[in-house]
């Protein structure tokens, strides 16, 4: 994929910035990344990107609070809050309905929004979802270095290159330092240190927090119809592959592909593999029955 390649431009919703890299033409694919440090949409589907827009028009936007869209989120309702501002993003843009593809955090973000206005929602394809009982027992090994990349003394190319290489793919030396490099300088930016998006939530309403983070607790799911195809790592080491098999059984339109030697980053560990599926999954003749 070549930076040409893309039309990238700020759009204001609700008063904030939000960056937005695009290209395609066809039915409208908004790709939502993941909440890792110094994550953003392009570098995080870089992979992927052009396979789809050969087919779709792809949206890729920064999320709130990461590369050059708007700091600071809602840390009370952070799924809530990133799913008001997509949902935003979709009205500027004037589409009434789009298919969500997130990773993690953006996993997240994109199955609060059908959860809350289905009709926006096309299809969902969910990889890896944090809120899927993230929440609940100890977190991961991955998820603890995530959460402490902010906390102690502070954020160290180390710990990023850390996290990446031991807990967000599964073989790290596939991970160029070029990228390690470009997630660090955006890691450290001084409105993100200040204020990291996707942190624990601390003082007297955390439980409360916690527990509108936890999805599977959300009743609208088991009546939540919008086609879903839900992909999982097996060796995932941030968000625990139990819960491809627990969004299963609670979506009653799912369909649910686990692969091996495969971590947190499935667009890019199995590029090849997720666009196929991916694509296949989202066109309208489908062999996926819905």
């Amino acid at each position: 994929m070549t930076a040409s390649m893309l039309a990238e431009r700020t759009v204001m919703v609700a008063g904030k910035p939000i960056f937005v890299a695009e290209t395609g033409r066809g039915p409208a694919v908004v790709m939502l990344h993941g909440g890792g440090p110094g994550a953003a949409g392009v570098s995080n589907y870089s992979r992927n990107i052009d396979a789809l827009g050969r087919q779709f028009r792809v949206i890729v936007p920064d999320m709130p609070g990461y590369g050059r869209s708007a700091k600071g989120v809602d840390h009370s309702d952070p799924f809530g809050y990133l799913a008001n501002m997509i949902r935003g993003l979709l009205d500027q843009l004037g589409i009434d309905s789009a298919h969500l593809v997130g990773n993690s955090y953006g996993g997240s973000c994109a199955l609060r929004l059908a959860l809350d206005t289905p009709q926006r929602v096309g299809k969902l394809v969910l990889m890896g979802p944090g809120g899927i009982g993230t929440t609940r027992g100890i977190p991961s090994a991955g998820l603890k270095s995530l959460l402490a990349y902010y906390t102690g003394e502070g954020p160290t190319r180390d710990k990023l290159e850390a996290f990446i290489r031991n807990y967000l793919v599964y073989d790290g030396t596939s991970i160029p330092d070029e990228l390690i490099d470009l997630r660090y300088t955006a890691s450290i930016d001084p409105e993100v240190v200040a204020n990291p998006p996707l942190r624990r939530p601390s003082g007297p309403k955390a439980l409360h927090t916690l527990w509108r983070m936890d999805l599977t607790r959300d009743e609208r799911l088991k009546h939540l119809m919008t086609p879903t195809l839900v992909l999982w790592g097996r060796d995932d080491k941030v968000n625990r592959p139990t819960g491809g098999p627990m969004l299963l059984n609670l979506l009653p339109n799912a369909h649910l592909i686990m692969t091996p030697r495969t971590g947190h980053w499935m667009q890019w560990e199995r590029a090849e593999f997720f666009n196929h599926v991916v694509r296949e999954f989202l066109s309208s003749g489908s062999g996926y029955a819905s």
